[in-house]
């Protein structure tokens, strides 16, 4: 996978957004709709202008991005025609370089983000329930050698 990272920009904000709606639908299907529409909702008012968030392109065209908040990501999310091509890999290495040691929360009932996160690398460290949903989250934390 070849690709640009770049750091995001406000005319980014429909990009990001379809790509967490539509990756989150595969990722997260038991998140209600209601959920998801508050999800959505909030992206760009409370967490965007919290995160240091940067975009891969391909083409010209954004098709995912990772949010990080210090040194937790707070969103990774690829356009799902793009799972499994490295672009995921591409944005993690990018918040790898820059922070070395990161953590994440991802739904226990989430395979897609389990497998990747465990195929790169991150660990469990903990495990809590999501206070909207009732979900179980995992903590996973990665370690740079």
């Amino acid at each position: 996978m070849e690709g640009n990272i770049r750091e995001y920009k406000e005319a980014d904000l429909n990009d990001v957004l379809t790509i967490w709606e539509s990756a989150s639908k595969i990722a997260h299907p038991f998140l209600t709709k209601d959920f998801l529409e508050q999800g959505r909702r909030d992206i760009p008012i409370v967490y965007m202008p919290k995160a240091e968030t940067y975009v891969l392109e391909q083409q010209g065209q954004v098709i995912g991005f990772i949010a990080l908040l210090g040194n937790e990501i707070g969103a990774l999310f690829v356009k799902p025609e793009y799972h499994g091509t490295g672009a995921g890999t591409l944005l993690m290495d990018k918040a790898r370089d820059l922070r070395g040691t990161l953590e994440v929360e991802v739904f226990k009932a989430n395979p897609i983000g389990r497998k990747f996160y465990s195929k790169y690398g991150f660990k469990q460290i903990a495990e809590k329930t999501h206070e909207q949903t009732g979900d179980i989250l995992l903590r996973l934390k990665y370690t740079s050698l």
